[in-house]
């Protein structure tokens, strides 16, 4: 787990975002420990119950606080915030532990050769580097159970596709700059397909529907054919359970 530096990062600015949100922002780039900053501020605050928040949004570097202006004030809610912000402490945030099965090439993965070629790898060195990171969710993205995960080897840094993809599948696993993700729906896009897991991160018949929540760590496994085949035909015949290996509700 990347060590916390709290101590070297700028204080928190306090945002108004119309006259029902307040955003607490922790600086300016994607940092683990800045994003750490950001899930306890969250944890904590659902802990105490701040009186007329009605919802947190956590982003890479700040957290978005909907609040009820009949309950609370934009200064009100600050104040609680700050305090709160003292409190807090600089230990690392520790989630659920997943890990999913990826099958890595072919025809589920056809970025993968292009990705080598334009890394210098060989796509075995790139299914090994990306398979053998641990990632943390630093937040849900743009659709339904997408995460962003990060951070990838450096060696694996590229841009987004010059030209995006109209159909990307559910279940394709991508790298885009320093991040990777799993595409929970049907979508278009333009990040670097690497493979394919047949877990379902957003599923309506599960409860809760969307599987990963911001602070949780990703392992991902490379599989066989088969592996990836048996796990597929399970999901398709309903059997949609799927444990974090650590963390609550673990196995």
């Amino acid at each position: 787990m990347t060590e916390d530096t709290t101590e070297l990062l700028p204080r928190p600015r306090f945002l108004s975002a119309g006259d029902t949100a307040l955003v607490v922002e922790f600086g300016e780039v994607v940092d683990p420990a800045l994003n750490h900053r950001v899930m306890r501020l969250g944890e904590a605050a659902r802990r105490a119950g701040v009186a007329g928040v009605v919802d947190l949004v956590p982003t890479f570097r700040s957290l978005m606080v909907h609040y009820d202006p009949t309950v609370t004030t934009r200064h009100g809610l600050e104040e609680g915030l700050r305090k709160l912000l003292g409190e807090t402490g600089s230990a690392a945030v520790t989630g659920r532990l997943w890990e999913f099965p990826v099958l890595y090439g072919d025809e589920v993965g056809p970025d993968l050769d292009e990705v080598a070629k334009r890394t210098g790898l060989t796509p075995e060195r790139v299914v090994e580097l990306h398979a053998g990171t641990e990632y943390e969710a630093y937040m849900m993205g743009f659709m339904p159970g997408l995460a962003y995960l990060g951070i990838i080897p450096a060696e694996l840094e590229l841009p987004r596709r010059s030209e995006p993809r109209v159909r990307v599948p559910a279940g394709s696993v991508a790298i885009a700059t320093n991040l990777t993700n799993v595409y929970s729906l049907e979508s278009p896009g333009g990040w670097h397909l690497l493979g394919r897991t047949p877990v379902a991160f957003f599923d309506l018949q599960r409860d809760p529907p969307v599987l990963l929540a911001a602070g949780d760590r990703v392992r991902f496994k490379s599989v066989g054919r088969d592996v990836y085949d048996e796990v597929a035909a399970r999901m398709a015949k309903g059997d949609t359970a799927f444990a974090p290996v650590q963390g609550e509700g673990g196995r």
